[in-house]
């Protein structure tokens, strides 16, 4: 600047005019330096590093490029100009200090964005991996981001003020308390993050049921203080994060991945329709594939009984019959036993409960090999469709509440009757 001054002086220029005219040009000088500095870095350097990261062949360092990181460390170039250049202004103390703390300012600014970025992109990295759905960093992340940006406050306001930034950190101690009351939700929450984490209590992917927080579906996110579900509905419940800790909750995982998904279902059947199966009864079974072998095994463990009691088989109630529940419970049993879709290393099982009001419960429970839902469902349908439709076939009725068609039926039964 001084050398201006001396320049323009000897054209003839008054003494305070070209000192301020050669403050302008310095000025317009240091701000084409700044523009062209950005120009270059932003249209070639930048360029160049995006070229090279997209074409190599690894993949993960794309994701800086996609979180930008790269792109808010280049602002840095034009403050550092300004924060060199502030010199020429010498002459003017107040102003060499407002630039300075002005291009620091900017650069810790810069700076935090940019470590931003980069935590999320890291995210982004760590995420394609396989641990990733078991061992989630985003709740760490976010607290390296919290002590991040604590320390940038604290730094910006000891650069405005002219403070050490130490000091500021050490004068906080009295403020623990209002910080620990501040971040109580943060502390908790990464509290009970680890503990899910730690207990591989909670994973991303996982299909969750807490019927307090009217969540039932599938953790899409798990973040410092909140646990984001997908509810079937395409509903997102947040829960935070420590009520995973101090509320119970159903996790379907062991389900999953165990391969076989549970069918525990009831057919009703009407008691009237039971009774022992005659012998025209007993030769219709025996030509069913899945009755078969149990008809003949059935029948010598039932003469060979009667003969050794010497049982007088001319009343029926007299030793050991078949009956048709009994045999459709077997023709059941065998039926999923053979089915293509029933997982044959799980229980597999067809028993009667207590009869009720309803009739008489007979329960279904086996476990599918297919977890995936609507083929779970799929599957669980197929078999109640042949199962009620067989039920006619051993003579059996299933039970169902009298309806309108069964209360014409026996109007219409009634009239008939009446008109003989």
């Amino acid at each position: 600047m001084d050398v201006l001054n001396v320049i323009l002086g000897e054209r003839g220029l008054d003494p305070t005019i070209a000192k301020w005219l050669s403050c302008a040009i310095v000025t317009v000088g240091i701000l084409a330096a700044c523009f062209i500095a950005n120009w270059i870095t932003k249209k070639i350097v930048l360029k160049l590093i995006t070229l090279f990261i997209t074409k190599n062949r690894i993949e993960w360092d794309d994701k800086l490029v996609e979180r930008k990181v790269f792109h808010r460390l280049s602002h840095i170039v034009p403050a550092l100009i300004l924060y060199y250049a502030a010199y020429v202004y010498e002459e003017f103390p107040a102003v060499v200090t407002l630039l300075e703390k002005t291009a620091v300012i900017y650069i810790l600014l810069v700076v935090l964005a940019a470590a931003n970025a980069f935590l999320n992109a890291l995210n982004d990295i760590y995420s394609t991996t396989e641990i990733s759905k078991t061992r989630p960093i985003k709740g760490f992340l976010q607290v390296v981001k919290i002590v991040l940006f604590f320390i940038g406050v604290i730094v910006i306001i000891a650069t405005l003020i002219d403070r050490n930034p130490l000091i500021l950190l050490g004068g906080l101690g009295a403020l623990s308390a209002v910080l620990l009351l501040v971040f109580q939700n943060a502390i908790l929450g990464f509290v009970a993050g680890i503990q899910l984490t730690a207990n591989d209590m909670v994973r991303v992917g996982d299909w969750i049921e807490m019927p307090k927080h009217n969540a039932d579906g599938d953790v899409v996110e798990i973040t410092l203080t909140t646990v984001k579900v997908q509810n079937w509905d395409k509903t997102l419940t947040m829960i935070p994060a420590a009520a995973f800790i101090n509320e119970s909750f159903k996790n379907w995982r062991g389900m999953q991945e165990s391969g076989g998904r549970r069918i525990k279902r009831s057919v009703y059947i009407d008691v009237t329709s039971i009774r022992f199966c005659t012998d025209e009864m007993i030769e219709k079974f025996r030509k069913i594939h899945h009755l078969k072998d149990y008809i003949e095994q059935k029948e010598n463990e039932i003469e060979a009984y009667n003969r050794e009691h010497d049982i007088d088989s001319s009343v029926v109630v007299n030793g050991r019959r078949m009956t048709n529940i009994g045999t459709y419970r077997m023709y059941i049993q065998n039926y999923l036993q053979n089915h293509p879709h029933i997982h044959k290393g799980m229980t597999v099982m067809v028993r009667q409960l207590a009869p009720g009001e309803f009739g008489l419960p007979l329960e279904i429970y086996a476990f599918t090999n297919d977890v995936r839902w609507l083929n779970y469902e799929a599957i669980q349908s197929d078999i109640f469709d042949h199962i009620l439709a067989v039920a006619p076939e051993f003579g059996l009725r299933v039970f169902q509440n009298p309806s309108g068609h069964d209360m014409r039926m026996l109007t219409e039964g009634a009239a008939r009757t009446d008109g003989l």
